[in-house]
């Protein structure tokens, strides 16, 4: 069984960064991603990478601040988040998708994934 793991979120001002962290155990996976959810609000893609960061993907509401990026190796995955706005403001999730899909733009979609973590908080000051 896989679990997932996330690590890095907290309280920071607009302007600010963080980086978030999730380490997966139990198999290596094919793709990560990262998911958010704000209050009232439904879950929404964040950014997602394949094996190799051989291709990634960003919701245009983060494109250019944030950086998804991944250590195969220790199969983690990371999320740099820069220039953060209140509007970032959500729980984060990381999720995990075992096998290869075709075409890969299909990891935008959370219904796609296997495993999800647990999920950070991270909350943006004005």
């Amino acid at each position: 069984q896989v679990q997932l793991v996330e690590s890095g979120g907290g309280l920071v001002q607009a302007g600010g960064s963080l980086r978030l962290s999730c380490a997966a155990s139990g198999r290596t996976l094919y793709a990560m991603g990262w998911f958010r959810q704000a209050p009232g609000k439904e879950r929404e893609f964040v950014a997602a990478i394949t094996s190799g960061g051989t291709s990634t993907y960003y919701a245009d509401s983060v494109k250019g601040r944030f950086t998804i990026s991944r250590n195969n190796g220790q199969n983690t995955v990371y999320l740099q988040m820069n220039s953060l706005k209140p509007e970032d403001t959500a729980v984060y999730y990381c999720a995990g998708k075992s096998m290869r899909v075709n075409p890969s733009t299909v990891l935008q979609i959370g219904s796609y994934y296997d495993y999800w973590g647990q999920g950070t908080q991270v909350t943006v000051s004005s």
